[in-house]
């Protein structure tokens, strides 16, 4: 050989083993699905995990979280996923027919193995997987519900395609589908490095990082970066699957701890140390003797205000007769919030006063709230003739109080619903005072374009993009989750409307009027929940159930919620007058959803169904998951209806994936769409 090739030689020889090593390297872990599972046509990597571990099958575990009614036992679990119920039971610890509380996490053992997907060529790459079964059960379900909603985001919508020889525009109940579920075995690297014998396929939820994780499974944190290839500033999405390499079978788990109660202050906070005897003795007499004089002299002062501001006769009585029809102007809405701006200055609002509470029950409702004068009311609303400025907006009611609303407006805090600052109350007229959302009301954004045309018929009001028709869906979720589920004791809104959700300066929505809120009142022990003979609301979002046998439930606000739905969808109102002769039928926006699910050329439909102000810039896969969310909301079964908390956490899903939604890509993908079906 000639010595002066032999250093060339070596150094490709090098090149070539350090190539190499690197593909070894780069093969021997997974690569993070990375919120990608909500697409179902592209990123590659949402096929499965890579099949490069040391055997072609092996044990491996999934986690789940227990879902009612159908997936909250190991029977229906194992049902679902293709395990075993009594190993579900003893690997939880739990009895393998009791019911398993809501959303707790379930270990769920499986075989996992070396499968190529059923639609693919020869030779193509191999996945890990462990097979599940699913029947289509309901007219509508997709690809895309089944691998997000029922299985959690244990596979994604691509593998589903991938697997099943049926298109996705083609799916019926009583299809009969294969499930790929995401799993693994160790790589050699992942058995020699961290020991590890098993992977666990865990479930991100809101809040997860890798350390919380790792903990959880007594793992390695570095171990389950390594297995994700993920680095520790990178960020993880909620319902997407992590491997965590554990060295035994995962049956204590370590639940993060919720965050502990604050203990309350001491009642001083920077105590003075005294040192023991008598000395010490006499300043604590000393203290309590000026503490009972002090309190002797609060409570004398207290009962001086109350009797000068409450019980000392008025020289002008005032009653809601007195009130009514003084000259004041009665706002024709007066069940309703009607945003009206009030440019009130510190100065104006600060320490002011009224001395005309004496409507009897009101008291005891106000005691949090600021009380304005009428005055001052009347001034910065130009005696009601005018509103300026951008910082309040007053409800005027006539007569009775709502106390309802006022008990509940006072105790929430919610950024998604419309904080009460105070009140008047003047000559038996009630003036509300609320914070200012400055955009107006969703309804005024949908269907008000023709009220903003200019001159030339072009439109003056902005219209709302797909990633904000979102959001607001989202914020208006959140805050009837949190009246159904945080609020002690829980309301449920039952006026539920585009007119009542407004927007804040970032297009932030706030759930307004709660005239008609009323707690909710759980099924007796006959199963029988709360019926009432006094059907009030608004035609077109009003539930079957409620408007033909009164029943009240929380699955009213979420069939109403289904209708405002379909409305940021569809761009449309709820009721649209029938184009048909007189008398005929109103088309009601339920209705219509049902027609363009209940059938075949779903996808068609939909596209015909969306606004054409979005002018098709919207991702028409999660398009279809949300009008399918909003389908199963108005479903005319109750029962079937999803909870407000399932909801959220859809939509949740939805507005993560939009955020990473380019618009500029649609077009092609509607047309690559178009032609696959």
């Amino acid at each position: 050989m000639n010595t002066t090739q032999s250093p060339f030689l070596l150094l490709l020889i090098i090149i070539f083993i350090t190539f190499q090593s690197q593909i070894l390297k780069s093969n021997s872990q997974q690569q993070y699905v990375n919120n990608n599972q909500l697409d179902c046509n592209n990123h590659p990597n949402t096929n499965g995990f890579l099949c490069n571990g040391n055997t072609s099958s092996c044990p491996a575990y999934l986690t789940f979280r227990s879902s009612p009614p159908s997936y909250n036992t190991p029977p229906g679990i194992a049902f679902l996923l293709n395990s075993s119920p009594s190993e579900i039971a003893h690997l939880n610890n739990i009895s393998d027919v009791d019911p398993i509380p809501a959303n707790r996490l379930v270990v769920v053992p499986v075989l996992c193995s070396c499968t190529q997907p059923q639609n693919q060529t020869k030779g193509a790459q191999r996945y890990y997987q462990h097979n599940a079964n699913y029947t289509i059960k309901v007219q509508g379900e997709t690809y895309f519900s089944m691998a997000n909603n029922t299985y959690q985001g244990l596979t994604t919508c691509r593998a589903m395609m991938a697997q099943n020889p049926i298109d996705f525009g083609n799916l019926h109940v009583h299809d009969q589908l294969t499930v790929p579920l995401m799993c693994a075995c160790p790589t050699a690297q992942q058995a020699k490095k961290y020991g590890a014998k098993y992977l666990v396929s865990y479930l991100v939820t809101p809040g997860d990082d890798i350390s919380q994780i790792a903990n959880m499974f007594g793992a390695d944190m570095q171990s389950v970066l390594d297995a994700n290839e993920l680095k520790v500033s990178d960020t993880i999405y909620p319902s997407t699957p992590i491997l965590v390499p554990i060295k035994s079978v995962p049956t204590q788990i370590k639940l993060p701890s919720p965050p502990p109660t604050p203990s309350p202050p001491p009642l001083n906070p920077n105590p003075t140390i005294t040192p023991t005897g008598s000395g010490g003795s006499s300043k604590k007499w000393v203290y309590l003797g000026v503490g009972i004089g002090a309190g002797v002299l609060v409570i004398s002062l207290c009962s001086f205000f109350f009797w000068f501001c409450i019980l000392r006769p008025s020289k002008k009585p005032v009653s809601t007769e007195q009130g009514e029809g003084k000259g004041h102007k009665k706002d024709p809405e007066s069940a309703e919030y009607t945003p009206r701006p009030a440019s009130y200055s510190s100065s104006q609002i600060q320490n002011a006063k009224s001395r005309s509470v004496d409507l009897d029950g009101f008291k005891g409702a106000i005691g949090s709230l600021t009380i304005y004068k009428f005055s001052e009311v009347e001034k910065a609303t130009a005696k009601f003739s005018k509103f300026n400025g951008d910082d309040a907006a007053i409800k005027i009611l006539k007569g009775s109080v709502p106390n309802d609303e006022i008990n509940l407006l006072k105790h929430i805090n919610h950024l998604n619903i419309i904080r009460l600052s105070g009140y008047c109350i003047h000559e038996g007229n009630t003036y509300l005072v609320y914070e200012f959302a400055e955009k107006g009301s969703l309804d005024d954004w949908l269907f008000g374009q023709q009220k903003h045309q200019s001159e030339d018929g072009s439109l003056s009001l902005p219209i709302l993009g797909w990633k904000q028709r979102v959001q607001i869906a989202c914020n208006v979720a959140d805050a009837l989750n949190y009246l159904h589920s945080y609020v002690n004791p829980p309301y449920i809104h039952k006026n539920l409307k585009s007119s009542n959700v407004l927007l804040d300066s970032s297009y932030r929505a706030k759930i307004t009027n709660f005239g008609l809120a009323r707690t909710i009142q759980d099924e007796d022990e006959n199963g029988v929940f709360h019926l009432t003979k006094h059907v009030v609301g608004t035609h077109g979002y009003l539930a079957p159930e409620y408007m033909e046998n009164g029943i009240v439930t929380p699955k009213l606000d979420v069939f109403a919620f289904g209708v405002v739905l379909l409305e940021l969808l569809s761009g449309k109102p709820a009721v649209r007058p029938s184009g048909n002769n007189k008398g005929g039928a109103d088309d009601l926006l339920f209705v219509v959803i049902r027609n363009v699910f209940e059938g075949e050329d779903v996808r068609e439909k939909l596209m015909e169904f969306m606004d054409y102000n979005l002018r098709r810039k919207y991702p028409l896969d999660l398009a279809y998951s949300m009008a399918e969310l909003a389908y199963k909301c108005v479903h005319r079964d109750m029962s079937s209806r999803p909870s407000m908390s399932e909801v959220s956490m859809i939509l949740s899903k939805i507005y993560s994936s939009s955020l990473d939604w380019d618009p500029s890509d649609e077009l092609a993908n509607s047309s690559s769409l178009s032609h696959s079906r």
